[in-house]
C-alpha cells in the first residue's frame, strides 16, 4: 500500500465545482490503478498555536480545507500512473481546478501501521 495525501484550500462557494472536479479526476486515477480516493471537506479544523492546516496552505478568508488521500497498490504503481496520466492528456483537459493549485500540499507516504485495511508488509 502507498498513500498520496493532499491538503487543499478551496473557496467555500466552490464546493460543488470542487466535487465535480474531484470525481472526474477519480475516474482517471482509477483507470490507472488507484484503489481508493477519499475527498474530505472541512468540518472541524481548529487554529493551532504554532501551525495548522490553514497556515500550511495559506488559506484565505472564505476558504475551506479539503483533506484528500489516495491509496495505491505500491510506490511503483503510483509513479508509473503519474507518468502515464500526464501522457494521456485527460488531466490536462479536465478544466482549471476550482482552487489555487499553487497552495496545494502533496505528500506521499509509505504506511507503517494500518488498522482495518489489512496487513502492512
Amino acid at each position: 500500500m502507498y498513500v498520496a495525501g493532499l491538503v487543499i484550500p478551496v473557496p467555500e462557494d466552490r464546493m460543488d465545482a470542487y466535487q465535480r472536479w474531484a470525481e472526474n479526476g477519480a475516474r482517471i486515477f482509477k483507470d490507472y490503478g488507484c484503489l481508493e480516493i477519499v475527498e474530505s471537506w472541512e468540518d472541524f479544523v481548529p487554529d493551532g498555536k504554532l501551525t495548522d492546516f490553514r497556515r500550511a496552505v495559506a488559506a484565505k478568508d472564505g476558504e475551506k480545507i479539503v483533506f484528500s488521500w489516495q491509496i495505491w497498490p505500491d510506490r511503483e504503481s503510483f509513479y508509473a500512473a503519474e507518468a502515464k496520466m500526464h501522457e494521456d492528456g485527460r488531466l490536462d483537459t479536465s478544466g482549471e481546478p476550482p482552487f489555487d493549485a499553487r497552495r496545494l500540499i502533496l505528500g506521499c507516504f509509505q504506511p507503517v501501521f494500518s488498522m482495518g485495511r489489512g496487513d502492512i508488509r
